[in-house]
């Protein structure tokens, strides 16, 4: 290690020892008492007095320099042929190998080492050395722990705005998050400003790869013609990814060949808004993906001929395919069980399904789903039950069902039965934006949310209905991305100033739980049969306010006045309560019978 600083004073000038000989007693100073100073002699009981007779001491710190690491590979080549011999020519190879497999000498050792390598084997399959013998204790004392997460990296080693890090001083959100698909040590992160005409000339346009490993540097630096907005591993090869650029363009890398664009789409075929989303299809050749933008187009490409799209379908909900009339896309889902069916959320608040394979443009819009306020920033199937689905937007995350276009089976903050207003007003909300949400990958009654104010949600619906089982608080910007791995256990989060926290979940929100599939259908189709009953009662009502209207216009009478809306409210829960009463008193008589 090199030699920072040298001291070059002596030893002797930092002090003398000291050296303690016995002697008797002198006196110093004799101070004869004053009898004129008595008079102000003040009493005081107790007295209290406290002497050190230590010297004064000083505190340093030593810091070493930082070393940084950074991974090397080393690339063998085929070797241990005579000089010869030819590696690259297939008959110069076969013609040695059969001449070696003739000789004696190589089948004695061939023997000799079968035997060794039989017994091996055979040690090998007499005993698992990785069976875990206590799995069920373990699951008895998750069970009982009760619910949290922890920072297994400071935010900082993802944070970007440090000068180490970006030399670009412009703050970057980090939009999208994207997990090595061969596991959790690498995340791919998209870094870009979203915020209208706030781009500087000196802003960076790169986005990163990090090794979680090594997180001093990024392992690879993407170098984009525009920021990304969003970033997607190819789950049959590792090494590709695919890019949505802000100005509307799709590029893909391969980390084999280094941090620049293999190939880049063109403008003139591409989006004309930021991509925000691009998700890769599950096809033969593994190169086809699709991209959704807020130009109100999804679009289909197969990266071996980026310069145009394979397909494209407008999002208008009229189904007259007229770009004006089109939705702007934010977020896109796609379930590989259901490679025909994806869907769409739009900056209007409706979620759109589509089917790819409808013989038309028009009959390829199936259906839509009205229930935000503002934009749909997140939207998941149920990785247990896809035909529920997730959505996240303005103040409220919800669960819906296919069978159910109306409204959701359930939100985010759901309310309590004898909160009479809430009800009244159909649902509560959460006091911050929401910004993503995702399910859990092992855990179908569990999801994800973020929020405006930095704080991550995890919701066991199971558990808690009302409020979140766990809430984080992860920083102090708002929290604009969010991604779980999929085994569940670590989730990242990325904010509106581009720090990525990596968090771990603790076992018992990351393992599947006695009985919870059965819990979570019964649930989900409880309440997708509650609201089907709630839809036909309004349906009817609707029916009868129609006929009570024409009769009016018939008759030319008015007709006795609608009951209002708090009366109404009232007898709909009466209804309910009595079918649900009348439902259990049947299965009360059908147990007795028994």
């Amino acid at each position: 290690m090199e030699i920072v600083y040298v001291y070059t004073k002596k030893r002797s000038d930092f002090g003398r020892p000291c050296n303690f000989s016995e002697r008797a007693a002198e006196v110093a100073v004799d101070i004869a008492p004053d009898p004129g100073a008595a008079a102000a002699f003040v009493a005081r009981n107790p007295v209290d007095a406290h002497v050190q007779h230590t010297s004064d001491m000083s505190e340093h710190e030593v810091n070493t320099e930082r070393v940084e690491v950074e991974p090397r590979g080393v690339h063998h080549t085929e070797g241990g042929w005579p000089k010869d011999i030819n590696p690259h020519e297939m008959e110069q190879t076969i013609r040695f190998r059969k001449k070696v497999e003739k000789d004696e000498n190589y089948i004695n050792t061939i023997t000799h080492l079968g035997t060794l390598m039989e017994h091996c084997i055979k040690q090998n399959n007499a005993i698992n050395i990785y069976e875990d013998y206590f799995g069920e204790e373990e699951m008895a004392e998750a069970d009982d722990e009760p619910p949290s997460a922890k920072t297994i990296n400071l935010t900082s080693v993802f944070d970007v705005l440090l000068p180490k890090r970006d030399p670009n001083v412009t703050k970057r959100t980090a939009t999208h998050l994207s997990w090595h698909p061969d596991g959790c040590k690498k995340l791919a992160v998209a870094y870009s400003s979203l915020e209208f005409q706030q781009n500087t000339k000196d802003m960076s346009f790169d986005s990163y790869i990090w090794d979680l490993e090594n997180s001093n540097k990024p392992e690879l630096v993407l170098k984009p013609s525009s920021p990304l907005v969003s970033l997607e591993y190819n789950p049959k090869d590792s090494h590709i990814l695919a890019g949505g650029c802000y100005n509307g363009q799709i590029a893909y890398w391969d980390t084999r060949k280094g941090r620049l664009p293999v190939e880049v789409s063109t403008v003139e075929f591409g989006h004309r808004d930021p991509v925000y989303g691009t998700i890769w299809l599950q096809s033969k050749t593994g190169t086809e993906c699709f991209s959704a933008s807020t130009d109100g187009q999804v679009l289909w490409w197969d990266i071996r001929k980026l310069s145009e799209p394979t397909e494209t379908l407008v999002l208008d909900v009229t189904r007259k395919g007229l770009l004006e009339n089109a939705l702007g896309a934010i977020a896109l889902e796609f379930e590989p069980t259901m490679p025909t069916k994806f869907m769409v959320g739009t900056e209007q608040g409706i979620i759109i399904t589509c089917n790819r394979k409808a013989k038309t443009p028009p009959e390829k819009i199936s259906g839509t789903y009205s229930g935000h306020h503002g934009p749909v920033y997140a939207l998941a199937r149920n990785p247990f039950y896809p035909k529920f689905f997730l959505t996240v937007g303005d103040w409220t995350a919800r669960i819906w069902s296919e069978e159910s276009k109306e409204s959701p089976i359930m939100w985010t903050k759901w309310q309590a039965r004898e909160q009479a207003r809430e009800w009244e007003r159909g649902c509560s909300y959460h006091l911050s934006y929401l910004t993503d949400g995702c399910w859990s990958t092992v855990r179908p009654a569990v999801f994800f949310t973020t929020k405006m104010d930095g704080t991550l949600d995890i919701w066991d619906f199971l558990f808690k209905q009302n409020d979140p089982s766990l809430s984080l608080k992860i920083c102090d910007e708002p929290l604009f991305s969010l991604r779980l791995q999929d085994n569940g256990c670590f989730v990242g989060c990325g904010s509106k100033l581009g720090t990525v926290t990596l968090l771990e979940i603790s076992s018992g929100l990351c393992t599947l739980q006695r009985n919870e599939k059965t819990l979570a259908t019964a649930m989900f189709e409880r309440e997708t049969k509650r609201e089907k009953i709630l839809e036909a009662r309004h349906r009817e009502m609707r029916l009868k306010e129609r006929v009570r209207s024409a009769l009016q216009l018939e008759e030319g009478k008015d007709e006795v006045p609608a009951e209002s809306p708090a009366e109404l409210l009232e007898r709909v829960r009466g209804d309910f309560v009595e079918a649900i009463e009348a439902e259990l008193r049947r299965r009360a008589q059908a147990e007795a019978r028994r």
